[in-house]
């Protein structure tokens, strides 16, 4: 705790003081372009690794970066709404990240046996379970990981459209969906592609292995 003091100190004396001006701003108003949705890993950093300003970005986080369909209305619902139809936000990412101890948990659900309440949760995820075990029965390891990741993020986009302010936006052509992944181990970050049908490094080096497209959990021509 006292770590936090300090930070919050060094804060109000050095990093406010100097962007004072665009806090007085925000105080009035907010006007974020991204809603960018997350996992509750202290590892993950969105402002870090996009680089970006407070105001910037609007994030939604929890447990594996789920986004429950529509019509389990919560928390989510709430904020999803509230970024597409009144901060008229004009891109939303889904951003998965490697190592992801939620994605560890739905392909050995043992894990969950003192955790009802995660495992309650994880029941968003249960394409992306069923997929993985229908599809991808060759792989083992981290290999299975990594992809259970990069396919839950699609699941995920998939379960924003059933979010009526996010169709009508997204029909309207105001509003783009992007899968995300980020390595914690390397810093990179991978965006699906529809057109090649894989990940590839939003900076523009080699893509990581395709998707098979029979199993790509939705269509992201958009």
């Amino acid at each position: 705790m006292q770590k936090l003091v300090q930070g919050i100190h060094q804060f109000q004396t050095q990093i406010f003081s100097s962007h004072k001006e665009l806090f007085e701003r925000l105080d009035k108003d907010q006007a974020p372009e991204t809603l960018f949705i997350t996992c509750s890993d202290s590892r993950i950093s969105p402002n870090l690794i996009t680089q970006t300003q407070p105001g910037e970005l609007f994030i939604l986080r929890n447990v594996g970066n789920l986004v429950p369909p529509y019509e389990h209305m919560g928390g989510m619902s709430a904020g999803i709404e509230f970024a597409v139809t009144v901060l008229q936000v004009k891109d939303i990412i889904v951003c998965g990240h490697s190592n992801c101890g939620a994605m560890k948990a739905l392909l050995e659900p043992d894990q969950l046996g003192e955790l009802p309440a995660t495992k309650a949760w994880l029941a968003h995820a249960r394409k992306t379970e069923q997929i993985m075990w229908e599809s991808y029965g060759h792989l083992h390891g981290n290999e299975l990981l990594h992809a259970t990741v990069e396919e839950n993020a699609l699941v995920q986009l998939e379960n924003l459209r059933s979010h009526p302010s996010v169709a009508k936006a997204v029909t309207a052509g105001r509003l783009h969906l992007h899968a995300w992944v980020y390595k914690i181990e390397t810093g990179e970050v991978f965006a699906f592609d529809p057109d090649r049908g894989q990940y590839t490094s939003v900076t523009g080096t080699d893509g990581l292995a395709p998707l098979d497209p029979e199993h790509r959990a939705t269509d992201l021509s958009i």
